[in-house]
């Protein structure tokens, strides 16, 4: 179980480092799932946004690789933090910069 939701986890940051949204603009939940339902749909799946994310590391890797730590970020603040230690897949809520739970 714990697999599947890291695989979820990774094509979801995978769509959102494909789609317009930035860090600077400290997207909303709602922009975040539109914009990874975009992206999954513009790139014909996951499978094409995970083309898009490999090519993009190939041609731009100093940026590349901040934005994909973005990106996961904030799939993991969306949609919870998958544990992937003992405990069988458990869900926590995603944990800031200031230690603080949200």
């Amino acid at each position: 179980m714990a697999r599947s939701a890291e695989l979820l986890t990774a094509a979801r940051a995978e769509a959102l480092f494909n789609t317009y949204l930035t860090a600077d603009q400290r997207p909303s939940r709602a922009d975040v799932v539109a914009g990874i339902a975009r992206a999954i749909r513009a790139h014909g799946g996951v499978r094409g946004c995970a083309a898009e994310v490999a090519a993009e590391y190939g041609e731009h890797p100093e940026t590349a690789a901040p934005r994909m730590r973005w990106a996961r970020s904030v799939v993991e603040h969306v949609y919870g933090q998958v544990s992937s230690g003992h405990g069988g897949g458990v869900r926590r809520g995603c944990q800031h910069q200031d230690g603080g739970d949200r």
